[in-house]
Parts: C-alpha cells; structure tokens; sequence
C-alpha cells in the first residue's frame, strides 16, 4: 500500500504546523487532529493511510489512540508513528505494545521520519 494521506496528531498547533509542512514538502496529503478523540474521529472520516501520534495529549493520549485504533477491526491496517518527546526505551516498546509500528523523537528529523514511512510503504 502506498501512503499518501497521513493525519498528524498533537495537540500542539507548532508541532502540527511543523510536521504538516515537513510531510507536504515530501509530496503527501495532510490532515491534522488535536488530540487522541479527534484523531478517532477523523481517522473515521478521512481514513489515512498513515497516523503520526503524539504522545501527551488531553482527553485521549496518544497511547489511547494507539490501541483504539490497532484494535479496531476497520482501522487495524492504518499504521501508527508515534513521535515522542522522550528517548526513553520504556516509551518505545510501550508504543509498540500499544501497536504502533514505529517510534520517533521530537524534535523529529526529516530523513529519519521520511525512512520510517517508506519502510511502512
């Protein structure tokens, strides 16, 4: 499956203009949520092929999300990024446990996240 449409999820509107600018620069599609209830929301709508999750987030964190999504039978094939502020191994495999598919670290690089979404292509 190739991945175009990508729906970047943080609550912070610098980290989502940062990273929506990154992403369209590289040639995808770009959507944007607030938080983890607004990236299940929109995740139902749009459909993305791909969702960058932050991690600290109100009302549904970004591990929340995660797992909601992985669990559900019609968004179980849309892989997750999360993108961290914390380099911590305990960050990453929890991400991964939840089923995310990778994991990155703010400020996130461009050729490292870029990597990421081509091997999950």
């Amino acid at each position: 499956m190739a991945i175009k449409k990508i729906l970047v999820v943080d609550d912070s509107a610098t980290d989502r203009l940062y990273l929506s600018e990154m992403l369209q620069k590289a040639g995808f599609e770009v959507n944007t949520a607030e938080d983890g209830q607004d990236c299940l929301d929109k995740v139902n709508d749009s459909m993305p092929d791909l969702v960058l999750m932050d991690v600290v987030m109100p009302r549904l964190n970004g591990f929340q999300a995660t797992r909601a999504l992985s669990k559900n039978p019609a968004t179980a094939h849309i892989p997750v990024i999360v993108c961290t502020g914390k380099g911590q191994a305990t960050d990453r495999l929890w991400a991964l446990r939840q089923g995310a598919k990778a994991c990155v670290i703010k400020p996130v690089d461009y050729d490292e996240l870029l990597g990421k979404i081509a091997e999950l292509g």
